[in-house]
């Protein structure tokens, strides 16, 4: 069974910086596609970015391009978003989901429980 573990939020500055890590267990890591979401109060979660077993990367909002990086260490099972440049409307649940298949981008089946991440202005 899968399991997605989300770390690092927490309340930052308007400007500041966090990085967030999501790690698994339960599967083989290097066959997956990981991402993060983003949900805020009375939203659906929002695809933001993700990174495919293959190192490919694609970002679901322009808003983040340049601010946000995201990143897999295959040998700690572990994915990162690392989070620059903050601003209010970054706040939210961050999740880190995955799908159910192997080698496959989408959908996403799987999600961790999330980190909650608050940036004062």
């Amino acid at each position: 069974q899968v399991h997605l573990v989300e770390s690092g939020g927490g309340l930052v500055q308007a400007g500041g910086s966090l990085r967030l890590s999501c790690e698994v267990s339960g599967r083989t890591f290097s066959s997956y596609t990981f991402g993060w979401f983003r949900q805020t109060p009375g939203m659906e979660p929002s695809p933001i970015v993700h990174i495919s077993w293959s190192g490919n990367i694609r970002y679901y909002t322009d808003s983040v391009k340049g601010r946000f990086t995201i990143s897999r260490d295959n040998a700690k099972n572990t994915v990162y978003l690392q989070m620059n440049s903050l601003n209010t409307e970054d706040a939210g649940v961050y999740s880190c989901g995955t799908p159910r298949l192997s080698y496959a981008d989408w959908p996403f089946n799987y999600w961790g429980q999330g980190t909650h991440v608050t940036v004062s202005s």
